[in-house]
C-alpha cells in the first residue's frame, strides 16, 4: 500500500475551500457545493469531505470535535524563518485564527499555528535561519 493523501470531515464545505484554495493556495477544481474535494498541494492529495454526507454513505453517525482541536496538524514548509512570520502575518490577517504567534524552538525550527474555519490546527515552519 502507498499513501494517497490525507482527508478531513468538515461542516461548512464552501469556507473551507475558500481557505484552502484562496488563503493557503491549494489546487481545487471542484464546486463549493459539492460534498468530497480533491485538494492538491505541491504533489499531495488532501481531501474534504462533507460530515452529513460521509454519514449518509456509511449509514452511521460519528463523533467530531468542535471548536480548535489538536488530533492532528497539517504542516506546510516555507523557505526560511523570515517567510514563516510573513505567512503567519498574511494569513491572520486573511482572518485564519492565530494559535502560536512565529517562535524559534530549541531544536533550530521557526514554526507558527493556525487554525482552518473549522479549527483544524496548521503549522507553518523552517528550519533554514535565511
Amino acid at each position: 500500500m502507498r499513501l494517497d493523501g490525507f482527508g478531513i470531515f468538515v461542516d461548512d464545505m464552501a469556507a473551507m475551500i475558500r481557505f484552502y484554495r484562496d488563503i493557503l493556495g491549494f489546487e481545487i477544481k471542484e464546486d463549493e457545493n459539492t460534498s468530497n474535494v480533491f485538494l492538491k498541494k505541491d504533489g499531495t492529495l488532501f481531501l474534504l469531505y462533507r460530515k452529513t454526507d460521509f454519514e449518509k454513505m456509511t449509514n452511521r453517525k460519528f463523533a467530531y470535535c468542535s471548536g480548535v482541536n489538536g488530533h492532528y496538524e497539517i504542516a506546510l514548509g516555507v523557505e526560511n524563518y523570515a517567510e514563516v512570520d510573513k505567512e503567519y502575518e498574511r494569513i491572520t490577517k486573511a482572518g485564519a485564527r492565530g494559535i502560536l504567534e512565529p517562535t524559534t524552538e530549541p531544536w533550530g525550527q521557526r514554526t507558527c499555528y493556525i487554525a482552518d474555519p473549522e479549527g483544524n490546527l496548521i503549522e507553518i515552519g523552517s528550519f533554514n535561519e535565511k
